[in-house]
């Protein structure tokens, strides 16, 4: 079985930028209306899988995550993604030794940028930049099957 550890928060600015080492288009899109688990298909440039992750609120839940054809992929993502479609740029940041992700979101959550970062324990320290602000891993407004179903862009 496996398990994700993630902590979730938002950004002080822009300082991070900078410290960007790699970046990735994702496109993603939700199969399910979630009661017990979510059901993701995600597509970088050349690749896709499909992700199973239990939903749990918090910082720890079950996770599965398989590899599959990118035409598969974006053949779902455009017949069965049952709320509206994510699309956004990841960047990576490396801070000690664990690699941050920064999420920029575009289209109807353009304007909201959020950094994550994966634990392997749930009470494992890491190091915490300055640009890292407001804790949100409890908020499921940033959960990203929530903001394919409610975007920021209504947010008021």
């Amino acid at each position: 079985m496996g398990l994700e550890i993630e902590r979730k928060f938002l950004l002080n600015g822009d300082a991070w930028r900078i410290l960007a080492h790699d970046s990735e288009r994702l496109r993603q899109g939700y199969l399910n209306n979630e009661t017990h688990c979510s059901v993701r298909v995600r597509t970088s440039l050349d690749r896709a899988w499909i992700n199973i992750k239990g939903v749990t609120i918090g910082a720890q839940r079950q996770e599965f995550e398989y590899e599959i054809p990118l035409a598969d992929a974006h053949r779902m993502l455009d017949t069965l993604s049952v709320d509206s479609v994510i699309e956004k740029v990841r960047h990576y940041v490396t801070v000690g030794r664990h690699v941050w992700e920064i999420d920029e979101f575009e289209g109807d959550n353009s304007g909201l940028v959020v950094a994550e970062i994966e634990l392997g324990h749930a009470d494992e320290e890491f190091d915490k930049p300055g640009w890292i602000g407001e804790e949100v891993t409890h908020d499921v407004r940033y959960y990203n099957t929530c903001l394919a179903r409610h975007p920021f862009k209504d947010w008021v």
